[in-house]
């Protein structure tokens, strides 16, 4: 006799999203009530090529593919069935980067993703163009630095994207963004992109010569709610190697990492946000008025329905973390106790709140690459202590955590003491998280807000895209906030960090030592 799932799963009854972060790729399946009911994934590695953090073309072909097999093999495992349909679809990746193609739809330079901190003439000349801030990450950054450099390849574009934007087209053949994902391409003006900078930046290139417009070679803008292609045949051939996947899911359109944060989070209505960390770090909040001044810290972006919120995306998060986990992975291993890696995490990640609450004079920076909002131009991981400090196991490991924080706090206290930006809570989620009663309170300390992390957190990404997918199938007219607040959180089980005292105090004594360092930090990226 046939189970609930299953009979959902054969129906259609499903949503699928599908999210291409930095280190995996990953597929989670819901059922009509917006559950998890199965998933899939891939691992993969950026790689720096002549001066790009890029992913191959390969790769994201190989990637998807794989990602969906496990899936498949998922969904077959647990409820013995084949997977032929979905009530709907949506793809989600990394936000901006650079990905320019020619009329015959190939790639003219390697896909330039949001790690790359090349760009910094063209963020700064765009940004006092238009008296907005233009991070160096974002695409249409990418496209004037490639002018300022005289490269070749920008004659011949017909089109850019983004990875999700990119993902959606093979799939759908629709070359469209969700507003999230296409303001962080160029600047946003409700579910559009906005007018005046457009025609500035008209004006800018105009003596250039380029046959395109800039408007055309963007996707398409649409809201969160409309429905963007279905799937093709030849989508169908590409992503299922067995042929089962039937042609006609529709889609939603695609959304940055940051869209689908804040939508695995219930953090669209303003003063909410969510906090993501992963390989690197952001926080998104929901503004409920314009900011008053222009920082190069913030981004202004836009939730998946349009509302404006104010984002800070640090590079740098969990790597340096990881690294030394790995090291004292080897060293358990050389004693002969091999340690299970989340046993491992655990072990180190709680022993390191028993340190010290400004880490006891160790100061680290975690920055393998370049850190804007820090004012570093080149990342070179790093520590020091002063020589009257503890140095211990659990202070040093504190200072890491804290460190995977440090560049957001910077970015955060210029939202609260210069703007008076009001946040009611932060949710928290990815790898960051996972622990319960490290980094999540430590964020809490480093914000001065209550942080709230869902049971649905380790979901992530692909679980909102799934999400923003069964809103536009299912959504009834309602808003996003609404659909969210009533048919998906409203028995959410979540738990409430709440900041202490002493907490807040030893992360501001711990931002001091690691602001007065930075100069160090940059010249060690001299090196």
């Amino acid at each position: 006799m046939k189970n609930n799932i299953t009979e959902k799963i054969e129906g259609g009854n499903t949503y699928l999203g599908i999210e291409f972060g930095s280190t995996r790729i990953k597929a989670v399946l819901t059922d009509d009530t917006f559950t998890p009911v199965a998933s899939g994934g891939h691992t993969w590695e950026n790689k720096l090529e002549n001066g790009y953090w890029t992913y191959s073309l390969g790769d994201i072909h190989k990637g998807l593919k794989s990602c969906y097999a496990d899936l498949k093999n998922d969904v077959k495992k647990k409820y013995g069935v084949t997977l032929t349909t979905f009530g709907a679809m949506g793809i989600s990746g990394m936000m901006h980067g650079y990905m320019p193609f020619n009329e015959k739809n190939e790639l003219l330079v390697p896909f330039r993703t949001w790690r790359n901190t090349t760009t910094e003439q063209a963020a700064c000349e765009l940004s006092g163009l238009f008296s907005f801030n233009v991070p160096q990450r974002w695409s249409i950054a990418h496209l004037y630095q490639a002018i300022l450099n005289n490269e070749d390849h920008v004659k011949d574009i017909s089109y850019i994207t983004t990875l999700a934007v990119y993902v959606h087209y093979l799939l759908t053949g629709e070359m469209a963004a969700g507003v999230g994902e296409a303001s962080g391409m160029f600047p946003a003006e409700g579910i559009g992109y906005n007018k005046s900078m457009m025609e500035k930046f008209r004006g800018l290139i105009r003596n250039k010569g380029y046959k395109w417009d800039i408007e055309k070679i963007l996707p398409a803008v649409k809201k969160a709610g409309e429905q963007c292609g279905v799937l093709t045949e030849s989508g169908v051939k590409f992503l299922d190697a067995d042929g089962d996947l039937k042609a006609g899911v529709p889609f939603c359109p695609p959304e940055g990492d940051a869209g689908t944060g804040m939508t695995a989070t219930d953090s669209v209505l303003p003063e909410t946000g969510n906090i993501s960390g992963g390989t690197s770090i952001f926080s998104m909040l929901v503004l409920n008025k314009p900011l008053k001044g222009v920082y190069k810290e913030i981004d202004v972006v836009s939730t998946p329905d349009g509302s404006d919120v104010a984002m800070i995306h640090c590079n740098n998060c969990c790597s340096e973390l990881d690294a030394w986990v790995k090291l004292f992975g080897e060293f358990a291993s050389l004693t002969g106790k091999e340690i299970d890696k989340s046993e491992l995490y655990s072990l180190l990640y709680k022993n390191a709140m028993k340190g010290d609450v400004s880490g006891g004079g160790v100061t680290a920076y975690n920055f393998l690459s370049g850190e804007p909002v820090a004012g570093v131009e080149k990342g070179k991981p790093m520590y020091f202590r002063t020589p009257d400090g503890e140095f211990n196991l659990a202070n040093f490991f504190r200072a890491e955590l804290m460190t995977a924080l440090a560049a957001l706090k910077m970015g955060n206290d210029i939202l609260f003491d210069k703007e008076n930006v009001k946040a009611k809570r932060f949710a928290a989620h990815g790898g960051l998280f996972k622990v319960e009663g490290a980094a999540d309170m430590l964020t809490a300390d480093a914000m001065n807000v209550p942080i709230t992390v869902m049971t649905t957190a380790g979901e992530g990404g692909a679980w909102g895209m799934a999400l923003l997918a069964g809103f536009m199938k299912a959504g009834n007219g309602e808003e996003l906030a609404e659909f969210l607040g009533n048919r998906v959180f409203k028995n959410a089980e979540k738990r409430i960090v709440e900041p202490e005292k002493d907490g807040v105090e030893g992360f501001r004594e711990y931002m001091k030592r690691f602001v007065s360092g930075l100069e160090a930090e940059n010249a060690a990226g001299r090196v």
